[in-house]
């Protein structure tokens, strides 16, 4: 096998076509963020981004995209953001994942979202669920399910839905709405919601805002970025913002209006996107993995996805290893105890209130 590696400006129209047919081939490849589309967009604001292509004789096989950083360290395209990774490759692929690694440079590839199937998976690699609303069988089938798996849930959500409307006016949904000023009113939300919660904003890293507004005008049969909000009265209540194939939508980021919250905006406007998402032609949203509640109320099925590593001997696999292994076994043990997670969680609003009183005015 032969591999070549570019920066994914430098693809032409069929290698785009033939990663497409090879991700279309396989419902394991079934999201955007495996999408060439999506590494193209990434690749264009950030310049470390490559892909390796891979060749059996005259075919294309694959194509792995990844991130080159200093001392030889790889990670998945914008990682950190992304729900899905790996190597989009023809069926029965047989490859040495050291071998793909040190053709593409890298002394250890780093992933955390690894999706099934993947010949770059070892039985050492932790698998993960990661939760989806599958509408397969359509909404109202979809519903039926959440009334017997979440009942409480789905006759609360039913019942603040009414009362936000006695309360506050009339509600409406825009489903994929291009709308700028509606997007920088979701991004301002997740940027409240990121500090109040004692988490990095993503959003203040400006190459990431340009992706999203970028992602926003993207609308192909194949792959486009979706935007949808809920308004009551005029107001915009809750929204989310997502990238999407054909038939899967990839749950990215969602944020409501706080000051709605004892309505539980979140699960309304969630439900409310499912079925439009389902008028669409969207078969599955993919909330990715997370021990969110939200996730656990709304799921009727989920995936699996791996985390761990890839390494071949080298100064910077002992580096990373030494910085990043036991800070992601520790983070395991935390998520995997829901005592330590809670107790974690709480310590992370405690700093988000903290944080957010200093820098109030």
């Amino acid at each position: 096998m032969r591999v070549s590696i570019v920066h994914p400006r430098d693809l032409g129209e069929p290698d785009i076509s033939r990663w497409r047919a090879l991700q279309e081939a396989d419902p394991a490849f079934d999201n955007p963020f495996l999408s060439p589309e999506f590494t193209v967009a990434v690749g264009e604001l950030q310049d470390r981004v490559r892909v390796a292509v891979l060749h059996d004789g005259a075919d294309t096989v694959g194509f792995f995209p990844f991130e080159r950083h200093p001392m030889g360290i790889g990670r998945p395209v914008a990682a950190g953001l992304t729900d899905a990774q790996g190597l989009v490759h023809a069926k029965n692929i047989e490859l040495d994942p050291q071998r793909l690694i040190k053709s593409c440079g890298l002394g250890v590839f780093e992933f955390d979202h690894l999706v099934a199937g993947q010949p770059l998976l070892s039985e050492r690699h932790a698998r993960h669920p990661s939760p989806i609303i599958d509408l397969r069988d359509g909404y109202d089938s979809y519903i039926e399910t959440i009334k017997l798996s979440s009942g409480k849930t789905y006759r609360s959500t039913a019942y603040k839905t009414r009362k936000l409307q006695r309360d506050a006016g009339p509600l409406r949904h825009d489903y994929a709405t291009v709308e700028p000023a509606a997007l920088q009113t979701l991004l301002g939300w997740k940027t409240d919601q990121y500090r109040r919660t004692g988490r990095a904003d993503r959003f203040s890293r400006p190459w990431i805002v340009e992706l999203v507004e970028r992602l926003l005008s993207t609308d192909t049969e194949h792959f486009g970025g979706v935007l949808d909000m809920l308004y009551v009265d005029g107001r915009p209540v809750a929204g989310h913002f997502g990238v999407r194939t054909a038939t899967t939508l990839a749950g990215w980021f969602p944020a409501y209006d706080v000051s709605f919250a004892k309505y539980s905006p979140g699960l309304i406007h969630h439900l409310a996107m499912a079925e439009k998402a389902a008028q669409a032609g969207i078969e599955v949203i993919d909330m990715g993995r997370g021990e969110k509640e939200y996730k656990e109320k709304l799921k009727n099925g989920e995936y699996q996805v791996a985390e761990g590593r890839i390494a071949r001997p080298s100064t910077g696999a002992g580096l990373h290893w030494v910085v990043r292994v036991p800070v992601r076994k520790a983070r395991g043990t935390v998520l995997a105890n829901p005592a330590l997670r809670s107790t974690a969680d709480r310590l992370l609003k405690t700093f988000g209130r903290l944080r957010t009183s200093i820098q109030s005015p």
